[in-house]
């Protein structure tokens, strides 16, 4: 019987593991090196041409290709975006990211991994938000529908100021399917963005399915 670690990875599954690794280089650099946290968080809401001080950072995590094209540069801006954000992370973020990172250092025991259609984009953390009171369900509605008509460039301006609504709120955002997102808006924005709808009432609504039955109970 082949035992499910020697499955072979999907094309997109090995995507995935290489954004984790991305993101997790970002997290450890800005809990490590305070110089280069508020390098990386200069990039907020900038073009990549703007992001003098990143490149130092990032360049050397950049796939090599000798014939750039659209995707390897909507790519590139995606990883530019993402390590902004992360590096402009509030201090309650932080410290419950380093909380966790500790947590599982000490157990030895990784977590299992988790299929990444399985894992929340921005529009569970968008419902997460209104659940918890951080947003009106309105507003996170109507913020949604908008995101999604954008461009990337207008999409990106709107991140830093939601994303950190969210995390201070204590809601999770996870970097690597954000990343993977904003890498495919340009060419497939209407895959993602369903996927962030789809996310968003499949959240919100089991969540007024648990309201209406603590009412009945």
């Amino acid at each position: 019987m082949t035992s499910a670690s020697a499955v072979p990875k999907s094309k997109k599954q090995q995507q995935f593991d290489k954004h984790d690794v991305f993101v997790q280089y970002i997290v450890d650099l800005c809990a490590t090196n305070t110089k280069a946290q508020s390098d990386l968080r200069s990039g907020l809401g900038r073009p990549l041409e703007s992001c003098t001080y990143l490149h130092r950072y990032l360049v050397p995590r950049l796939p090599q290709q000798d014939h750039p094209d659209q995707q390897y540069d909507d790519r590139r801006r995606a990883r530019y975006a993402v390590a902004s954000l992360i590096a402009a992370r509030p201090r309650y973020a932080r410290d419950a990211d380093r909380a966790a990172a500790a947590e599982a250092e000490e157990t030895s025991t990784p977590l299992p991994a988790t299929e990444w259609w399985k894992r929340p984009n921005l529009g569970s953390s968008l419902a997460q938000g209104a659940n918890k009171k951080l947003l009106k369900p309105t507003t996170a509605e109507e913020d949604l529908h908008l995101m999604v008509r954008q461009s990337s460039e207008a999409l990106q301006l709107r991140l830093p100021a939601l994303t950190r609504h969210l995390l201070s709120g204590g809601v999770r955002i996870d970097w690597s399917v954000l990343l993977d997102d904003l890498s495919w808006w340009n060419k497939d924005r209407d895959r993602v963005a369903t996927r962030w709808l789809e996310s968003y009432f499949r959240v919100r609504t089991l969540e007024d399915r648990n309201e209406t039955q603590k009412e009945n109970g």
